[in-house]
């Protein structure tokens, strides 16, 4: 397979804004049906709840992460790196097999930038109203209808970045001090920030992510072959371009109107072969579709194929680097899955008191002391009995049992004091009221000799 090139040729109008059309299509409604889920659940997580707890939530203040239920520990953050590698094995399989589907059916950044061209679209009219308008002089309409468009697309990117910011913040806490205006200068400048760039990424930038920010463009050369399936177009069928009105007969079937330009939200034109820019979204083929029908000519002069197909080769579903990033691809999820069912239960931490590594109450008793804090992810915390591995030698004075509703990851005082003892090693014990598992946490205990 060909390099891809890298220059693109990307066409904006004079004022420097990309003006896409809208089409419909198999694809586009094949594209709502995977974005409107993702978008609705993008908005919903942070209002659903499980026995009164968020269904996901990274809380800083517990220390925690909250998912459907289920808590899980900081300790266990290395779970989330693992889903991330999973997660790009499975970006890469579908490269190797079907392109940059992902690109063009579920990236976030292409789901918000079609939500504000449909708004743009909404205000100010066509793609082509707006190309024509963008060389006025503003006018009282004008304007009014450009204001509308940048209210709205404020209010898509604040209710974004309120979203976002519920996923660290409890989403009702949130509302609660804002309608009250007592929310913190972090969460204001965390929720401004958002909402700028989302303003700025969907509203604005758009396309050029995907020109010149998104490394997805770069890379996937090296992850494409002859065998892998993206939008195409059929130059030994459409070749020689021809208009719709006149020919001697040995045109081919492109008439070369241009509407697969117009509604690529690249600005690319795909008959000048793959390019970087290219998100795989299939708007090009749903408007090139409806052109050949009106000239009662067959679809899919711009289709998702192969090159091997295209020069009329039988193309191959396994092979090497697809079997190669499917084998990866699995056992990444496997060792996720697996992560999953072994998370920290109880996170125990001992630190000994510096003021005095030990204290002699008598001749013959020696004391340490000790500040615990334990911090439960079961799902019914209950309390924890703490005790000694060993009461024999030594004996605890302090709380017999922590409760975790109430004092989780708090520091709370131990002492731990022994006769006649020499330096050695202590093992504390700390068992759930609701179960038999119990967890130990070795610590010394410091004396003299005597």
């Amino acid at each position: 397979m060909e390099k891809i090139p890298v220059v693109q040729d990307y066409t904006p109008e004079p004022d420097g804004k990309l003006h896409v059309r809208l089409t419909e299509g198999r694809f586009q409604n094949l594209r709502r049906l995977t974005s409107w889920p993702l978008m609705a659940l993008y908005f919903a997580l942070v209002w659903g709840q499980i026995n009164g707890e968020p269904l996901l939530l990274f809380s800083f203040e517990q220390h925690r992460i909250l998912f459907f239920g289920n808590a899980i520990s900081w300790r266990d953050l290395s779970l989330l790196a693992g889903l991330l590698i999973a997660a790009a094995s499975l970006l890469f399989f579908l490269a190797v097999a079907w392109g940059r589907v992902w690109c063009g059916f579920a990236c976030p950044q292409s789901i918000w930038t079609w939500m504000f061209i449909r708004i743009e679209d909404f205000t100010e009219g066509k793609a082509h109203t707006r190309a024509r308008e963008a060389r006025l002089p503003l006018s009282g309409s004008l304007i009014v209808r450009r204001l509308l468009k940048h209210l709205l697309w404020s209010a898509l990117a604040l209710a974004t970045a309120v979203t976002f910011v519920g996923y660290f913040v409890p989403i009702r806490e949130l509302f609660a001090d804002a309608t009250q205006l007592q929310l913190s200068a972090d969460t204001w400048t965390w929720v401004l920030i958002i909402a700028l760039l989302t303003y700025l990424n969907a509203g604005l930038v758009r396309e050029k992510i995907c020109l010149h920010a998104c490394p997805y463009a770069r890379f996937q050369s090296v992850m494409f072959d002859s065998d892998t399936h993206t939008v195409c177009y059929d130059k030994d069928r459409g070749e020689p371009r021809a208009s719709r009105r006149k020919g001697d007969g040995n045109e081919g079937d492109c008439v070369d109107c241009g509407i697969c330009q117009q509604v690529c939200p690249t600005g690319i034109d795909i008959r000048n072969g793959l390019q970087a820019a290219c998100i795989d979204c299939g708007a090009c083929i749903d408007a090139c579709d409806q052109v050949m029908t009106k000239l009662e000519r067959p679809t899919g002069l711009i289709r998702f194929t192969s090159e091997a197909q295209l020069t009329g080769e039988p193309s191959h579903i396994l092979r090497p680097r697809l079997a190669g990033y499917g084998l990866v691809m699995l056992c990444a999820f496997t060792g996720v899955i697996y992560g999953f069912t072994d998370t920290t239960k109880l996170l125990v931490e001992i630190r000994r008191d510096r003021t005095a590594l030990f204290t002699r109450i008598d001749r013959h008793t020696v004391c340490n002391n000790y500040q615990i804090k334990v911090e439960g992810y079961e799902k019914q915390q209950g309390s924890v009995a703490v005790s000694l591995a060993e009461p024999g030698r030594f004996k605890i004075f302090g709380a017999p049992s922590i409760d975790l509703g109430e004092n989780s990851a708090t520091w709370l005082p131990y002492r731990v004091c022994a006769t006649a003892p020499k330096h050695a090693k202590m093992t504390f014990a700390f068992k759930f009221s609701s179960g038999n598992s119990v967890t130990t946490k070795e610590t010394t205990f410091l004396t003299r000799r005597f």
